[in-house]
């Protein structure tokens, strides 16, 4: 019998990843869908960076500049850092396949928490490395765990603060303490996609930990509060030397011109930020205190995104609240591939979404 191979095979693992499946945006047979899978904002984007967008039009035919040079000066200007220790990407996912890619190999462990963003372990996986998921306590990330779970073959620890589905945190004592226990080969990743959203007096995003260590790294999105999603944009600050070798393996036009034009426009329109904190420190505690007296139990967040509890009881499932909302326009996040096979993950909607939303669900609970 031949033992010709017939076709290319994967190298190993990587059929063992389980692909990203996004949030849907779809209800057929309904008139009007309220996305809200996605905790895409419902401001939508600056009119500052729609300008930019547009301005780029009539120079479609130009690569971009290669080191996204505007857009890490006008971040750094915000923040206070150096624009040569950041680096942007096509969205915060790039930014983190980049870092594992440079840091994970075969035979090396990566460390997330149970309910961690998906692409940590998609990550490791194409990387050739060995996921290790860390029990949560209370749907938040637990230090001692993490601290425990650490290896001689660990290169990197991921954190997500906030979380996203759960949108719980840590405090920034909790993320000195574990950056404190980790060895110094072992690279930190600050994964705080909703930092902006935060309003905690015991949080920080980490950009003292990462100006003060040479294994620390936090990255960022524009894809959130800056509602320039389908644009891609990501941001990563760290140490000179990380910054060098992940520059060396990025795509030399990662970032496109319009991405970079509308970002940087995004960031100094700081007053249209503080318009979208606004509205969800509004409507973020709004849903949860009118969710929770249907009878439903919601994890306490500081995102822009609530996790709604089920009951196990038939009629009154997750599966079926999907369904039931999906009926009246209204598209929530699944999340048992978080884990959360009982819950749904709700991202603040408009007003009109959010009244909708609850009205719905109490019709729903009342069947």
């Amino acid at each position: 019998m031949s033992s010709e191979v017939l076709r290319p095979v994967p190298r190993p693992g990587v059929m063992a990843i389980d692909a990203y499946v996004p949030g849907r945006s779809s209800a057929p047979g309904v008139a009007k869908v309220h996305k809200l899978s996605s905790n895409e904002t419902p401001l939508g984007a600056s009119p500052k960076a729609k300008a930019a967008y547009e301005e780029l039009a009539a120079k479609l035919e130009f690569y971009p500049e290669g080191s996204s040079a505007a857009l890490r000066e006008a971040i750094g200007k915000l923040y206070g850092l150096d624009p040569e220790r950041i680096l942007c990407g096509s969205g915060s996912d790039e930014l983190l396949s980049l870092l594992t890619n440079a840091y994970i190999g075969p035979g090396d462990e990566g460390v997330f928490t149970e309910h961690g963003f998906l692409v940590y372990k998609i990550s490791i996986l194409a990387a050739g490395g060995t996921p290790v998921v860390v029990p949560e306590k209370n749907l938040t990330a637990d230090v001692d765990a993490i601290l425990k779970a650490v290896t001689p073959k660990t290169k990197i620890v991921y954190l997500a603060n906030p979380n996203n589905p759960t949108g719980t945190y840590i405090p920034f004592d909790e993320v000195k303490r574990l950056h404190a226990g980790l060895p110094k080969n072992v690279l930190l990743v600050l994964d705080a996609a909703y930092a902006e959203y935060v309003r905690r007096n015991d949080y920080e995003s980490g950009l003292e930990l990462v100006a003060s260590n040479e294994n620390v790294v936090m990255t960022r999105t524009f894809s959130k509060i800056y509602g320039l999603a389908s644009l891609r944009i990501g941001w990563m600050v760290g140490p000179a030397h990380l910054i060098d070798a992940v520059n060396r393996i990025r795509g030399p036009f990662n970032v496109n011109a319009a991405a970079i034009a509308a970002g940087a426009a995004a960031v100094e329109d700081q007053a249209f930020v503080q318009k979208a904190v606004a509205f969800n420190e509004t409507w973020l505690p709004w849903l949860t205190a009118e969710i929770g007296k249907l009878g439903l139990r919601v994890t306490p967040s500081v995102g822009n995104f609530l996790l709604i509890h089920f009951p196990k009881d038939a009629g009154k499932t997750a599966g079926e609240a999907d369904a039931f909302l999906v009926s009246k326009g209204l598209v929530l996040r699944r999340v048992a591939a978080y884990g959360l096979p009982d819950a749904l993950r709700l991202t603040v909607g408009s007003e009109e979404a959010n009244r909708h939303l609850v009205a719905s669900l109490a019709e729903f609970m009342k069947r």
